[in-house]
């Protein structure tokens, strides 16, 4: 953040204190008097296992043909729990057995951090909503194949497969 988001003005970097305890090198507006911390948004993701764990499931959206995991952001009063309860139904109409944290990551293209979890469903019956436009169950092995090279969705697939 290189401006003020209240007035405009070009923050500097000051130290910053808060009850005697040092946080850092804040970015800082002299004109408010006000230490400014970054703004970002918070989504999850998941990676989204049968019963058995045999198989997962990715998903193809916006016209784009690659595979990707279910995602949504973080609506204002929810928690990532709720989050991803919310989207994996929206999404896929299915209904988490179990959730597990799996690792975060920050993305800087949509100033995201994205929180993984690692989801076993309670049947493989998806059903889809206009957001998705193909879904599908892979086997382990050939998922590391499918899944979209270098992306997120390969990186937080690969850290889930040590919850196996």
């Amino acid at each position: 953040m290189e401006y003020c988001y209240e007035c405009g003005t070009k923050l500097i970097i000051k130290e910053c204190y808060n009850c005697g305890i040092f946080e850092g090198n804040v970015p800082y507006c002299e004109k408010c008097n006000e230490f400014r911390f970054p703004f970002f948004n918070a989504a999850v993701s998941m990676v989204i296992y049968n019963k058995d764990k045999s198989k997962t499931l990715f998903i193809k959206q916006y016209g784009r043909d690659w595979n990707i995991l279910v995602a949504g952001y973080v609506q204002k009063g929810e928690n990532l729990e709720e989050t991803l309860k919310r989207e994996l139904k929206e999404e896929t109409n299915l209904n988490a057995l179990n959730i597990q944290y799996n690792e975060s990551k920050y993305f800087e293209k949509s100033n995201t951090l994205i929180c993984n979890f690692v989801v076993i469903v309670e049947n493989e019956n998806f059903k889809l909503n206009n957001e998705v436009d193909f879904a599908q169950w892979y086997n382990i092995e050939t998922a590391k194949n499918s899944v979209m090279k270098g992306s997120l969705a390969e990186y937080f697939f690969l850290k889930s497969i040590r919850f196996l």
